[in-house]
């Protein structure tokens, strides 16, 4: 009985935060208390700035990001992707790395969207009654 309890997996959960635009892919991972444990963009893993928000470059930056992590004993992880405020979706990368987190054998307990939402923003420029043409 003792035998397989030990054999049995404890999950150490982690938090990762992906923000994905259209110009780069950043993933940040942390413990539960908020350290910092990785963090990766797609600048670190190309040289070529047009190439920073594929989804290839995505899927290499969350599996280095990973790696990291794997190392200090995280093996589950909450999910929060982020995009630039206003946005309809997240880039192109986010996807990806999702994808190559749980490729790279993290447990994704739960994935959340925590784009901002603006809610009328600010004063619309020309005056009390618009733009006379």
């Amino acid at each position: 009985m003792q035998a397989l309890e030990e054999t049995k997996e404890k999950n150490i959960p982690g938090i990762v935060y992906i923000y994905s635009t259209y110009n780069n892919t950043i993933i940040h991972i942390t413990d539960m208390a908020g350290n910092t444990v990785a963090q990766v963009s797609g600048g670190k893993v190309t040289k070529h700035s047009r190439l920073k928000a594929t989804p290839t470059v995505a899927m290499f930056a969350a599996k280095r990001a990973a790696e990291a992590a794997r190392e200090l004993g995280i093996n589950a992880v909450y999910i929060r992707v982020k995009s630039k405020a206003g946005a309809t979706s997240p880039g192109p990368g986010a996807n990806a790395a999702i994808k190559s987190l749980s490729r790279e054998g993290l447990k994704i307990i739960n994935i959340l969207d925590t784009t901002a939402i603006p809610r009328g923003g600010p004063k619309a420029k020309g005056g009390k009654r618009g733009r006379r043409v």
